[in-house]
């Protein structure tokens, strides 16, 4: 999904959609989901009515009408606030509609081969791709190794391996194969692939509001109910002033006057806007090319302050590679060589295929056929944590080769009464305290040696660490090595904690007691593994480059597979909030300028002199021209006040990395005085301008 796609506020054909839906959103069913909205629509309505009793009559008023036609523009403008925040996500939708194309499939029935549309292939479907096919439908490698081409979702031109065995043997339909044959097991159903849940996301089919969106929304609706329980109160008491004042009581306030103080009071400006800031933040966060689930995790990402760190793919490369054999006393290193190629014939991970390369390298040993081995392979596990070969000699004896970690390895040898050289030990700490990864290899109730895995640490990780830091987030990597490799690479990462010998459950235990202790948790992986601490956390980041259970446990996606991206999720998370917060305080505060707008100029003559100036003219410190013109002023200002916020409103507030309390102070300062001073300062020029 190419992030290049126009999607400014002044592309024309968004502008010209959204101005089409802000009308279709005048519909009642529609409106209603905004309470405050959906009063002012209610007093342009009765407002419009009025106007044409009044012409039916031959009383036409002029006022009522400019009043009613600025209700009335209140209204659209917040429609198309919204309106625009959701265009640019469904110009986003049609960009991934026209990459998503209709192929065809080479689906594997039984032994033969099949051509079969790509809408027909269902979960579990087996498909061959090669070089220069496009990937029908999402699914897992499980067989082979490709360069994939993934432009069509990332927007990036660099291609991507995709391979069985590891954590980056998710495809996702759509992309292209560009070498090599891979075999793909199909995991998603027509109409719910990765694309077809994108689209629906980014066209706000699906968005719901976020638990702060409906605590915000009952808070406006209920500011609206008290405003309007006291506007409809004020004729009486107006009438009681007419009265003790001498005045007719056809002087009393009008239907009209009493919709537009209501529609001045209330607060319209953020009731407009609070859709948009919404939306926009999910389209802020597709432009990062990062796909989020719900807006509940994006909020919950501008709170994060707790991030759990996967070590292997997201804090270093992921893929660490044999750099070396070291024997022990009296084997050789040729011994040592063999017995870690043989029992890495079929590891299908990174590293069990580089100890075979390295081993054929750098003396020439030959991988062997395994049918000939007469031998049973041992698969890793996260509990035995180490793998290996049983092979039956010819004179029918077992030998158990094994590698794994030091204390798996210890543990392994201990049991078939064997013993662990202090030697060993010494070169594991040493490789350890390097930041390398040293496996030892041992053939029955002997240790042969130590494989060195090299783990690189990602260029300017520590740097973005850093950057966490000051927004207050502790950053915690998680690992399976042992404490002193783990120590070495934390150090290196500069992350603040680390935990070592991590188990799928123990990553799952540590998310739970932070959330106990009253943390946000923020959790980054790749793997299969990491998929239960992926579902638990509160923000869920899941590689693109990933396994299937990954992607489907996390509530965002990252179609970069960068892990330092939730760098800028976080940022993400902080504006949406700020910019809600923000607009909220601007909004309550201009209020105050309508007060003094509109009040004293409805009450201007009450308790008058021979002037007709009253003593409530005192409060009319922006000294509007007329009670007519400061109405109109204050009701267009209104108007405007939302169509001009709309751009504050889609890009956000700027955030910074800085403590709350300096945060509040700035939002007070710009948004709440601002929040005051702006509408004295435009009420009057519109006032102003009308007297013209």
């Amino acid at each position: 999904m190419s992030t290049k796609l126009n999607t400014s506020l002044f592309n024309k054909k968004i502008l010209l959609q959204a101005t089409i839906d802000s009308v279709i959103k005048l519909n009642p069913a529609l409106l209603i989901r905004n309470p405050v909205i959906f009063i002012v629509a209610i007093g342009s309505f009765l407002t419009t009515i009025i106007v044409f009793a009044g012409i039916f009559q031959g009383n036409f008023s002029s006022f009522n009408l400019q009043i009613a036609i600025w209700l009335w523009f209140t209204v659209l403008f917040a429609n198309f606030s919204e309106a625009i925040a959701e265009g640019r996500g469904k110009a986003q939708a049609d960009s991934l509609r026209k990459n998503r194309t209709q192929t065809k499939a080479r689906k594997i029935v039984g032994k033969q081969e099949v051509s079969v549309l790509a809408t027909d292939l269902k979960k579990g479907d087996i498909v061959i791709c090669e070089t220069g096919e496009v990937i029908p439908s999402d699914g897992e490698v499980i067989e082979g190794i490709a360069s994939v081409d993934e432009s069509a979702i990332t927007g990036e031109s660099a291609p991507v391996i995709r391979e069985s065995g590891g954590d980056r043997s998710a495809v996702t339909g759509g992309t292209k194969v560009i070498s090599d044959r891979i075999l793909i097991r199909i995991t998603s159903d027509p109409g719910n692939t990765f694309i077809d849940r994108m689209i629906a996301l980014v066209e706000g089919a699906k968005r719901q509001k976020t638990p702060n969106e409906i605590a915000l929304s009952i808070l406006l609706s209920g500011l609206t109910i008290i405003f309007l329980l006291a506007v409809t109160t004020l004729p009486a008491f107006f009438g009681y002033s007419l009265s003790a004042s001498g005045l007719p009581m056809s002087q009393n306030l009008t239907i009209p006057v009493l919709i537009a103080l209501l529609v001045c009071l209330i607060p319209t400006t953020i009731g407009g806007l609070l859709s948009a800031i919404g939306i926009s933040g999910m389209d802020r966060l597709l432009q990062r090319n990062v796909i989020a689930t719900s807006g509940r995790a994006i909020e919950a990402a501008g709170d994060v302050d707790v991030l759990l760190l996967d070590k292997t793919g997201t804090i270093t490369l992921g893929n660490r590679m044999a750099t070396d054999f070291i024997p022990a006393d009296d084997v050789t290193i040729e011994e040592l060589a063999d017995a870690a190629q043989i029992s890495s014939l079929s590891d299908e991970t990174p590293e069990g295929r580089s100890i075979v390369i390295l081993a054929k390298e750098k003396f020439g040993i030959r991988g062997r056929e395994v049918l000939h081995l007469n031998a049973t392979f041992i698969p890793f596990s996260a509990q035995s944590r180490m793998s290996g070969v049983d092979i039956t000699s010819n004179d029918g004896k077992l030998h158990q080769i094994r590698k794994g970690s030091s204390e798996a390895i210890r543990t392994f040898i201990q049991n078939n009464n064997g013993f662990y050289p202090q030697v060993v030990q010494d070169i594991v700490t040493s490789l350890s305290l390097q930041g390398a990864t040293p496996l030892v290899v041992a053939e029955d109730n002997k240790i042969l040696g130590v494989v060195h895995l090299k783990d690189i640490v990602k260029g300017g990780i520590k740097q973005r660490f850093a950057e966490l830091r000051k927004m207050g987030i502790k950053t915690v990597m998680i690992t399976g090595d042992n404490p002193l490799t783990a120590a070495a690479i934390a150090a290196e990462a500069g992350v603040d904690d680390f935990m070592a010998e991590a188990k799928p459950e123990d990553k799952l235990q540590r998310i739970r007691t932070e959330q106990t202790n009253g943390h946000l948790v923020g959790m980054i992986g790749d793997g299969t593994n990491d998929a239960p601490a992926l579902a638990q956390a509160d923000v869920g980041l899941a590689m693109n480059t990933g396994t299937q259970a990954a992607r489907e446990a996390g509530n965002m996606v990252d179609l970069d597979s960068n892990p330092t991206k939730l760098i800028e999720v976080v940022e993400v998370g902080k504006q949406l909030l700020m910019t809600r917060g923000a607009l909220t305080t601007f909004s309550i505060a201009n209020d105050v300028a309508k007060y003094f707008a509109i009040i004293p100029a409805i009450a201007i003559s009450l308790y008058s002199n021979k002037t007709g100036i009253g003593p409530l003219s005192a409060l009319n410190v922006m000294d509007l021209g007329s009670p007519q013109s400061a109405i109109l002023s204050a009701i267009i200002f209104n108007a405007l006040i939302i169509i001009s916020l709309i751009p504050l409103a889609l890009k956000g507030v700027r955030y910074k990395p800085v403590s709350a309390n300096t945060a509040l102070s700035r939002n007070l300062i710009i948004y709440g005085l601002g929040g005051i001073i702006i509408p004295f300062i435009g009420i009057k020029l519109i006032d102003i301008l009308i007297n013209l």
